[in-house]
């Protein structure tokens, strides 16, 4: 277990500045969670995540580090737990995807406003063609690295390999966060810093996605209303 020093340091040392934000907030939950169940405690931070993309991974890993370099638990330990924690996490949403099913999802594009069945048929047929780099290189990109586990499920990806590919992807990404942690001690809200401005980036590309979706689709609304 991580010795009683391990928390009050952790926030010492993030602390520094002007003020905690809610990321040194959720260190120091996975470390209070580490120091109950070990290194499985980091397994279940990285699955929660997951399951809900606004915690990034980019802090939880560094902790998982930070707290091997400490003894409480070794290296392999801290990649193994959060490696099967993005698996687990990921098959969760997978089995949504499977759950919800093309189907499904065409009869809520039908529903909604400026979206069509065509669009979910267009996203199946997308991911049928390119979804094994999808699901890997996802496993890299914030906020993706959940949301690709759902048209997975729907386009009905075998089991195994969606399991392979995530393994494998998260295994690379997990390496990186956790190395840094366990190298940077109690600098690791350096790699705060740097998560926060790729994730920002990401946000921004997505929404910029999003904009240019709707004003396509709205566009071409109108242009069919004048054409009638």
């Amino acid at each position: 277990m991580t010795d009683t020093l391990t928390l009050p340091l952790l926030r010492a040392g993030s602390n520094s500045g002007e003020g905690q934000s809610w990321l040194t907030s959720l260190a120091d939950w996975t470390v209070s969670l580490m120091e109950i169940i070990g290194p499985v405690g980091a397994g279940v931070a990285i699955a929660l995540e997951n399951l809900f993309p606004p915690l990034p991974s980019e802090v939880v890993l560094p902790m998982a580090g930070l707290t091997a370099s400490r003894g409480s638990f070794t290296l392999f330990e801290a990649l193994l737990w959060t490696t099967i924690g993005s698996v687990v996490g990921a098959f969760m949403l997978y089995g949504l995807g499977r759950w919800l099913g093309a189907a499904r999802l065409r009869a809520f594009a039908a529903k909604m406003p400026l979206l069509h069945p065509e669009d979910v048929d267009r996203t199946v047929a997308w991911f049928e063609r390119h979804g094994g780099k999808a699901v890997f290189f996802g496993r890299m990109i914030p906020i993706f690295r959940s949301l690709i586990s759902i048209p997975a499920g729907v386009s009905k990806m075998p089991m195994w390999r969606f399991g392979l590919l995530t393994g494998a992807g998260s295994l690379i990404w997990n390496t990186i966060f956790v190395l840094s942690g366990y190298l940077l001690g109690e600098n690791w809200h350096i790699v705060e810093e740097y998560a926060s401005i790729l994730q920002y980036v990401v946000i921004a590309a997505v929404g910029i996605g999003v904009a240019l979706f709707l004003y396509n689709r709205i566009r071409s609304l109108l242009g069919s209303r004048k054409d009638a």
